[in-house]
């Protein structure tokens, strides 16, 4: 299975797998707003709204123009990188996570920045409703 993955899948995967270890719910490729893709948000058992860039290369980070852009949609930011990855590049004021297709490890907790009631309110019904439809095709492609 972890085969067919690219390698940012992978390190979503292995976020994903850590973020339930811990209570959260997660879903990947989520659009918070028009332009704007993030590779996992991470829903947590208060409410919490956590967004996790998935970047397996120097290249692949130096591309992300947009990041700065997800972090007014949720409450801490992080990025997720392999072991192999130059982390000095990553902004300090970050959360960073290091992952692998099975797992991963929260080295530095990104800042607290809590969003406004109504955003955290739209957000969870977006999740909600992006989750439920992801079901939806899994169980009834033809919908």
């Amino acid at each position: 299975m972890t085969l067919d993955l690219q390698p940012g899948q992978r390190l979503a995967r292995g976020v994903s797998r850590h973020l339930a270890s811990h209570g959260y719910v997660s879903i990947e490729e989520f659009v918070p707003a028009r332009g704007l893709r993030v590779d996992v948000m991470g829903l947590g058992p208060k409410g919490e709204i956590w967004v996790i860039e998935c970047k397996s290369s120097r290249a692949d980070y130096q591309s992300d123009a947009k990041w700065q852009g997800y972090l007014e949609w949720c409450d801490r930011f992080f990025w997720a990188v392999d072991t192999e990855f130059p982390t000095d590049l990553l902004p300090p004021e970050t959360g960073l996570i290091i992952a692998d297709a099975y797992d991963a490890e929260i080295l530095r907790m990104g800042p607290e920045t809590k969003l406004a009631p109504a955003r955290r309110k739209k957000m969870i019904q977006k999740f909600a409703v992006d989750a439920a439809r992801r079901l939806q095709a899994l169980r009834d492609p033809r919908v």
